[in-house]
């Protein structure tokens, strides 16, 4: 009997000693903190690329407008067509240009006739003067007449110019090499100087033009060098231009100038970059974005898998000691979007997790594992 007891006793304290190694097995099993790969910041030169929406337009877009009023006649060029400076686009059919044609030079007929009038009267007035027949005041009076009809012939003749110049607006030319645009208006349309019939740009040279805001513009000009905004603007460096379809345009541009008001609407100002087209890759009108390169001296470059955001923050763990801890910082996107260089929120020597972010917590402990970070300038390519 006392046997059977401590046969049951010695079973029931195996158990229990088993257990209480299980129980001390999960424990520290549990306590023991993960590694995570982490990086010391160091200082770093930096280049930025900060983009701006960009609207394209040739170097000369003109709109081609009729200079008198009439019925289009002809259209001598297509859509998209190339054309010289003089060279025809459209013709004109105004019969009222060719009525007041007509009418100036029945004037200069009539002035004409008045002048050869005019003319005899002083040749016949002019002996009978000398001879003391009739007075001198009648021969002035003749001589008058006359030189008042030699100006009414002159201003008969500037009317039959100013009327042949209209007639010769029928013919509607390019003031300008370059490309034509869309053309609304078809033969047998009325048109008018109201009226655009198309556009002709020149876009052998392209613009491009894009606004920043009172603090971008200040930041910019006090990074340049230079006493003047003229000479500030000379040591910008080249711009590029990211086309509609994420594509970057193989011809670099530079800035030429910088709007001296600011719109008051927006709080904005203008600038306008200035691109070679020499392929007519480019055209008038279309969209893009003109790219800045900035250099930064003595900044802090972290890789983008070492954040996480929350809301509208960007987000670092930092580490303290065996913990971590939530930093919010103010960072902009480096060349490539692989990388931020650091505006605020971290400095010089301090240490933060790399990578595997997603899986920590504010406040976790956590085993520290060195990781290299980037030591090497970032360039825009």
């Amino acid at each position: 009997m006392n046997l059977k007891r401590l046969s049951v006793g010695s079973l029931s304290l195996s158990i229990l000693l088993l257990a209480s190694c299980g129980g001390k097995q999960d424990t520290n099993t549990q306590s023991a903190p993960e590694a995570y790969e982490t990086a010391v910041l160091a200082e770093q030169s930096a280049q930025l690329e900060v983009s701006f929406p960009a609207t394209i337009k040739g170097q000369e877009d003109i709109e081609i407008r009729p200079r008198i009023d009439g019925f289009i006649e002809g259209i001598y060029v297509d859509e998209g067509s190339v054309v010289r400076k003089g060279q025809v686009l459209f013709r004109i059919n105004s019969p009222s240009a060719q009525q007041e044609l007509t009418t100036a030079r029945a004037a200069v007929n009539s002035a004409q006739a008045q002048v050869n009038t005019a003319k005899l009267n002083v040749d016949r007035y002019r002996p009978l003067a000398a001879e003391g027949i009739i007075s001198n005041v009648q021969l002035e009076t003749a001589q008058n007449s006359y030189e008042t009809a030699l100006a009414a012939l002159a201003q008969a003749k500037a009317s039959v110019a100013n009327a042949q110049a209209k007639v010769s607006w029928t013919e509607v030319s390019s003031p300008v090499d370059g490309i034509v645009g869309s053309i609304p208006y078809r033969i047998g349309s009325l048109v008018d100087k109201a009226n655009v019939l198309t556009t002709v740009a020149n876009t052998n040279n392209v613009f491009a033009y894009f606004s920043l805001n009172e603090k971008d513009l200040m930041s910019l000009l006090q990074s340049l060098e230079g006493k003047t905004q003229a000479e500030k603007i000379k040591n910008l460096p080249n711009v590029k231009l990211i086309l509609a379809d994420k594509s970057e345009y193989s011809e670099p541009g530079r800035i030429e100038t910088i709007s001296g008001v600011v719109n008051v609407s927006t709080g904005s100002v203008s600038f306008r970059a200035e691109f070679p087209n020499k392929q007519g890759m480019l055209r008038s009108g279309t969209s893009g974005r003109v790219v800045i390169p900035t250099s930064l001296e003595n900044t802090l470059v972290i890789p983008q898998k070492a954040t996480f955001s929350i809301q509208d923050k960007v987000l670092v763990f930092k580490v303290q000691g065996d913990s971590v801890v939530q930093t919010v910082i103010k960072a902009t996107s480096m060349p490539g979007g692989k990388s931020y260089a650091i505006t605020e929120g971290l400095k010089a020597g301090d240490r933060i997790v790399t990578s595997g972010v997603a899986t920590l917590n504010n406040g976790k402990k956590i085993a520290v594992k060195d990781a290299p970070v980037a030591t090497e300038p970032q360039k825009a390519e």
